[in-house]
């Protein structure tokens, strides 16, 4: 399977398809899958653009509501990740995963799909000590706070994916791995990104929780992007064991490493999404302590219950030690068993998109897109339906009517989002992509 893995895509769909077709022409290949790790911003319309945390000067349409509107279709399956440039909104929808226009998968908050017999795992958005441990408490319209906070990767999902036992193929970050340019040649790396230097030194350029998953996963190859450069590494689980390549890529600019070609032993195509059997178990046995306030996630009552059952037993005042509880083995059989008796009936093709807001139209004003908040998008109905869940994605409570904490109306004293060096150059996003970069 020949897989192209982009890094920050930054709404410029056209450009990389463009460099894909380029690719396959000169070398005579057909790529199967595309993958593009954060900073996707699939802007629908204009008002999509209120809940994109950029400078106004960068608020452009780009070229995503195309093919969310069906003027265009992407001509190879595409897999994203969210990174901390998205339309939040729009990804609120599909917070379990969905397709964002035809043939264009999120990957959801947290997630993981088959592809063929590929097994890819990911976790959308940015670390940030500060909201880690908090839950998913912002709902559009977005503040100058929570349009920044949305995209912090909670714990929540991040347990979730540990919970995962089965090998992991491919997984996705935007932001690296804390301590991964320990692996590489950090050295060269801090010779074109000298303002790295003091982090990797430190110790603290990169996501905690990250590692903790590249430690617990251990998958075959990780990708990166964020910090727009490209850097790869060879992680060595233990001696003799497990290898994971690391690799990070680049924005799509002119002259930047942003896509890579890489060939994974796979059995032969054709290939097409998937659900995955152990991650919708996992979901099932996790979203009874779906954390949508600003108080901290409580994973207790979840190791005292049963599956099929939760809702009715679920133990309101657990008083079994947190960290007893998040070292005792989950077991997930229950679940597993429920959920594959789901499939066998239903299969595990997920639903097919659907808008749920008008797309862009060049030709008319803003008029067209007054529509506010967050509507329930047929998937994720579908895809909780599947599992027997409830809709939760737009409950408030807790989260409007009491005052946040100080934690999260402090601004904070450094950019995440755009990196200053590279300010410039965002402006010239609309020159033509160098298609001999890969």
């Amino acid at each position: 399977m020949k897989i192209a893995v982009e890094g920050c895509m930054h709404g410029d769909l056209d450009k990389v398809y463009e460099t894909i077709r380029y690719i396959e022409n000169t070398r005579n290949i057909k790529i199967d899958l595309l993958i593009c790790c954060g900073d996707f911003q699939a802007i629908r319309n204009e008002k999509d653009m209120e809940s994109l945390n950029v400078p106004p000067k960068y608020k452009e349409m780009k070229s995503f509501w195309k093919y969310y509107s069906g003027q265009e279709v992407a001509p190879v399956p595409t897999i994203f990740i969210g990174g901390n440039h998205e339309a939040s909104n729009y990804l609120w929808e599909l917070y379990y995963g969905g397709w964002a226009a035809p043939n264009i998968y999120f990957l959801g908050f947290a997630g993981v799909v088959k592809f063929g017999n590929i097994r890819i795992g990911g976790l959308s958005g940015i670390y940030n000590a500060r909201h880690y441990h908090l839950g998913h408490h912002e709902r559009p319209p977005y503040n100058d706070n929570t349009i920044r906070s949305v995209y912090h990767v909670r714990e929540y999902d991040v347990h979730k994916l540990m919970q995962v036992e089965e090998p992991i193929d491919i997984f996705l970050s935007h932001d690296w791995p804390l301590g991964i340019t320990d692996y590489g040649n950090w050295k060269q790396l801090v010779r074109y990104k000298k303002h790295f230097e003091d982090e990797i030194q430190q110790g603290t350029l990169g996501s905690k929780p990250a590692a903790q998953l590249l430690e617990k996963l251990k998958p075959s190859y990780w990708f990166s992007a964020h910090l727009h450069c490209k850097f790869t590494a060879l992680v060595q689980h233990e001696e003799g064991g497990q290898v994971t390549k690391f690799l990070a890529l680049d924005k799509c600019l002119p002259g930047r490493k942003f896509l890579q070609i890489v060939d994974i032993e796979s059995d032969p195509g054709p290939y097409e999404v998937q659900y995955d059997e152990e991650w919708l178990a996992i979901t099932r046995k996790f979203n009874c302590v779906f954390p949508l306030t600003t108080r901290l996630g409580d994973f207790r009552c979840v190791y005292m219950t049963v599956c099929n059952s939760y809702y009715s037993r679920r133990i309101s005042e657990p008083t079994t030690d947190v960290l007893t509880c998040r070292s005792t083995q989950l077991d997930m059989q229950d679940c597993r068993n429920w959920v594959k008796s789901r499939l066998e009936n239903r299969g595990a093709k997920p639903c097919e998109f659907s808008q749920t807001v008008p797309p862009y139209n060049p030709s008319h004003s803003v008029s067209n897109t007054n529509f506010s908040g967050s509507p329930r998008n047929p998937q994720t109905l579908s895809f909780l339906e599947l599992l027997d869940l409830p809709y939760v994605l737009d409950n408030v409570s807790g989260s409007r009517d009491s005052p946040a904490p100080a934690s999260l109306t402090q601004r904070d004293d450094y950019s995440e989002d755009i990196p200053i060096e590279d300010e410039d150059e965002l402006e010239d996003d609309s020159a033509e992509p160098d298609n001999e970069n890969q």
